[in-house]
């Protein structure tokens, strides 16, 4: 099929790249052309493992083009992606400005191009619209509107949610668990989305053809879902703090039920990102609007907001004090939101940064492959640095990411370089007993702390 994906970001880059993969012609269009430049010579400005040897692959083999000629894009396209932002403010409203001229600029292309001038609406001549972009219930509604006043030709609408984690996209969307899409007609757009998406499927993972609204719906109710699991036992993980118990073996006793299941169930920093903080904000925000309160979800996610706060206060209390952080050092390990990507959207490790900076610290930080993205958001009030570069006249190290290579440290290096050899885990990576054996004082989430007053029964329980 001829595809057409609006937006170069992280949804449309991988999703057109993956259909080109299964020797679809596909054309990604953005209105940036250093990116447009950068992606010609097969260079992704997003960080994906394995994205960028898919793009030259595909890109040397003409199933996949990148340009900002927007006639060029769209005149001989079959189905088009609307895949650009969304972003929200503070109480989760979405802007939906983006959407809405891509969806005009559509509608002009649709009124020029040679094809279907009326008659049969179910013509397979007409083109299909899919929004991807994760919007609002309702708003397919408003981007058929905003296409309409621009044409009088026949055109069809989708709504196809995406499902993507940052770090695994390829795979994702190459073995989907389900493909979800809602149409006004089973049979014709219905059809040809299910065509386009059958190869993707041959695992037997199901495809949903539905309404769109229930489609726009989805994609929202998939990640409250999982929001409220992390911010669930990041609540349990505080209990267990305040009563001496360990969360690790909670974890084990509640998570052998196959009711509960153990996914999206870790106690840490909690979420960041694009996805579940907006997500859930969008949910309440859509509440308010419809007068439907969402109280549950309006804790999710304040619960997930003050556990990166929790986390601060146990440096504070740690050094005696908020005013006793100023003139020290903190070594950070971990940017990103999560492992597997760049963005730093809403990461907690962001927070952390500047709390401290705010104090009066000097922060010194390491990631993989987060220093760029986030010196756009911190620019220079830290500093970026390798693995243990970062540790070198340091009080303490922060972990907020759980990398692969933070897993397995030199901790003979780390105690050395360290001023004070004080670790805060915030991705629990390391047990407490190995961490009292290798002469840490050691703070995680729901665990009691290895120091001088119970080093002893943290080594006895393992």
């Amino acid at each position: 099929m001829r595809i057409t994906m609006v937006g170069t970001g992280y949804v449309g880059l991988v999703t057109g790249t993956c259909f080109s993969n299964l020797g679809n012609d596909v054309t990604c269009l953005d209105i940036d052309p250093k990116k447009i430049e950068k992606l010609n010579n097969g260079i992704s400005p997003i960080y994906e493992p394995g994205l960028d040897e898919m793009i030259q692959r595909n890109h040397k083999a003409g199933r996949l083009h990148f340009t900002t000629d927007a006639k060029t894009a769209y005149q001989t396209a079959e189905l088009i992606f609307i895949c650009v932002g969304t972003p929200s403010d503070e109480k989760g409203h979405a802007d939906l400005k983006y959407v809405l001229a891509a969806a005009s600029d559509v509608g002009k292309a649709i009124e020029s191009a040679p094809g279907p001038t009326g008659g049969d609406p179910e013509d397979r001549r007409a083109k299909i619209v899919v929004v991807k972009s994760t919007v609002p219930v309702g708003t397919n509604a408003k981007v058929r509107d905003a296409i309409a006043a621009q044409t009088s030709k026949p055109f069809k609408m989708a709504s196809n949610p995406e499902f993507l984690k940052e770090g695994a996209a390829i795979n994702d969307f190459m073995k989907p668990d389900r493909v979800v899409v809602g149409v006004d007609d089973l049979e014709g757009t219905g059809g040809r989305m299910r065509q386009l998406y059958e190869p993707f499927v041959r695992n037997g993972h199901p495809i949903y053809i539905m309404d769109i609204p229930s489609a726009e719906m989805v994609k929202y109710a998939a990640n409250a879902m999982l929001a409220t699991k992390i911010s669930f036992i990041n609540e349990i993980a505080n209990l267990c703090e305040a009563y001496g118990s360990n969360v690790d073996e909670v974890w084990r006793g509640m998570t052998s039920d196959a009711r509960i299941g153990n996914k999206f169930l870790y106690p840490g920093l909690g979420y960041g990102g694009s996805c579940f903080p907006k997500d859930t904000l969008a949910c309440v925000s859509m509440g308010t609007e419809s007068n439907t309160p969402t109280p549950l979800l309006a804790a999710v996610h304040d619960v997930n907001q003050q556990q990166r706060l929790n986390f601060y206060d146990k440096i504070v209390k740690h050094f005696g004090g908020e005013t006793n952080l100023s003139g020290k050092t903190f070594a950070i390990w971990g940017l990103a939101f999560k492992p597997g990507t760049d963005d730093v959207r809403e990461a907690p490790a962001l927070t952390l940064a500047q709390k401290l900076t705010a104090a009066g610290a000097t922060v010194k930080a390491h990631d993989p492959v987060a220093h760029e993205t986030t010196h756009d958001v911190l620019g220079d009030t830290i500093t970026y640095h390798e693995m243990y570069d970062t540790l070198d006249g340091a009080s303490a190290l922060i972990i907020c990411t759980d990398w692969p290579e933070f897993k397995q440290p030199n901790f003979v290096e780390v105690r050395t370089r360290l001023t004070d050899p004080v670790i805060f885990d915030g991705r629990n990576l390391y047990k407490p007993a190995l961490m009292q054996e290798e002469g840490f004082t050691y703070h995680s989430v729901g665990r009691n702390p290895v120091n001088a007053v119970n080093a002893e029964a943290v080594k006895a329980a393992g």
